[in-house]
């Protein structure tokens, strides 16, 4: 009967992330880009500037959090096991080349969160406890009138948040643990539920306090331990970048225990998990930024922005150059624990391992507490206020459960999820992308950039 379930549920995954999606996914990100006049590119060193280092926000403005929180809630959201674990599975599954499109879905993926971001604040309201309300379900109602179409993404974010935010992360976390320190899923599970619980339990605010501290070090303490390998192996570099880029367009060859792999599988595996770890198109991370306190939409925009280059051009790079250094990615082993032998093959002591395994734990907690809130807004914005605080008991608890299930059906089941929410996100962009390129153009009719 599971075998069977899980058999339907591939099919399921199969069909939603087929070619329709895959192209509507690229060429909106390319549609964006073209309207944006290439934004991400020509201002990606002022979108750091803002981020990273002028950091200086107006009390005054309307928002909950400042916009470097509003980031960093975000970076939370989607520096997740993705990161680790779905950059393992898609080069074990489409092989080198899987990190080339996850690349381009970055590329991409920066012009169309930065659309949502400015969606997001412009449309933007107030609810009845005095935080900001936004994302995509506000600016498919309001910008475009289908409201039909917001409570459709609403429905799809609440559930997805379950997976792709909340059980994913939990069952990744406790089978490291468990490789790592021989401590049993639920134990690992009751922890990670009672940390959770501290903090979610506070809303956005308090989340948004842990994550500025725990991002920034969790993101630096992996990217220092990954950049450690590749400099041990930096003759290699040339030739697994020219692996990744031939490989992207032809056919993987079997090797090992590596089944081989086609381009379609190869694009497909690299956009799916580009996707599940960056997030762009989902319309997940603009619910974080229209809590930001911003003077305009494009200023916390240009901010937005830099989150899909931090997840994927940085850090989901690093993975695959550490896994691909390592040769182990044709034996058959997918997941966390390949990342896991990658880094440990390298580093003495077990050094790479534990720098996995933490990195783990910390990207996945980062990732629930990120998620924990966009499926709040989204029960929020469906069913009122009211229903926000059983939601954050009812999220806390299936923490623990992901901890027992098997990590083929929660993989598939927030794959489809992911694709679900896309849907009429994406929609709502091409519909808005006026608005979005009318304050784009308005925000830096000044500035030459």
């Amino acid at each position: 009967m599971e075998a069977k379930i899980i058999e339907i549920l591939n099919q399921i995954r199969d069909f939603v992330w087929g070619l329709p999606l895959i192209i509507l996914l690229l060429g909106t990100g390319i549609f964006l880009t073209i309207k944006i006049k290439v934004l991400q590119i020509r201002a990606l060193p002022y979108s750091l500037y803002l981020a990273l280092i002028k950091r200086k926000e107006d009390s005054d403005e309307a928002g909950d959090i400042t916009h470097f929180q509003a980031l960093m809630t975000a970076l939370a959201a989607t520096v997740g096991t993705g990161n680790i674990a779905g950059v393992a599975t898609a080069i074990t599954m489409g092989g080198p080349g899987a990190l080339f499109w996850m690349w381009i879905t970055g590329l991409f993926g920066m012009a169309t969160k930065y659309s949502e971001a400015v969606l997001a604040v412009k449309y933007r309201e107030l609810d009845k406890f005095g935080t900001m309300s936004g994302g995509p379900m506000y600016y498919i109602s309001k910008g475009l009138g289908l409201k039909w179409l917001g409570v459709l993404f609403a429905v799809f974010a609440s559930i997805a948040a379950f997976g792709i935010g909340n059980m994913v992360q939990s069952n990744s976390v406790a089978e490291a643990i468990r490789s790592a320190f021989h401590i049993p899923n639920w134990i690992s599970g009751i922890i990670l539920a009672f940390l959770t619980a501290l903090v979610v339990i506070g809303g956005i605010r308090s989340i948004a306090n842990v994550t500025q501290y725990l991002v920034p070090f969790m993101v630096v303490f992996y990217f220092l331990g990954g950049f450690l390998v590749l400099f041990l192996n930096y003759t290699r570099i040339p030739e697994i970048f020219w692996l990744i880029i031939k490989s992207a367009f032809t056919p993987t060859a079997a090797a090992g225990g590596f089944l081989g792999a086609t381009v379609m599988q190869t694009v497909r595996m690299g956009i799916a998990r580009g996707i599940f770890s960056n997030e762009s198109g989902l319309g997940s991370a603009p619910i974080a930024a229209a809590a930001a306190k911003t003077p305009n939409p494009v200023n916390q925009a240009l901010v937005s922005m830099t989150q899909t280059f931090i997840d994927t051009i940085v850090v989901c790079s690093i993975t695959g150059f550490v896994i691909l250094s390592s040769g182990e990615w044709t034996s058959g082993i997918t997941g966390s624990e390949l990342t896991y032998i990658g880094f440990n093959k390298f580093l003495p002591l077990n050094l790479g391992g534990m720098i996995v395994t933490l990195g783990l734990i910390f990207f996945a907690y980062s990732t629930i507490l990120g998620w924990c809130y966009y499926g709040e807004k989204s029960i929020e914005y469906l069913f009122g206020e009211n229903a926000v605080k059983p939601y954050r008991f009812i999220f806390v608890i299936f923490v623990l459960i992901g901890t027992i299930l098997k990590l083929e059906t929660v993989w598939t089941v927030a794959d489809i999820m992911n694709g679900l929410m896309a849907l009429p996100n994406l929609i709502g962009l091409i519909g808005l992308s006026g608005v979005i390129a009318y304050e784009t153009n308005k925000y830096f009719y000044s500035k030459k950039i």
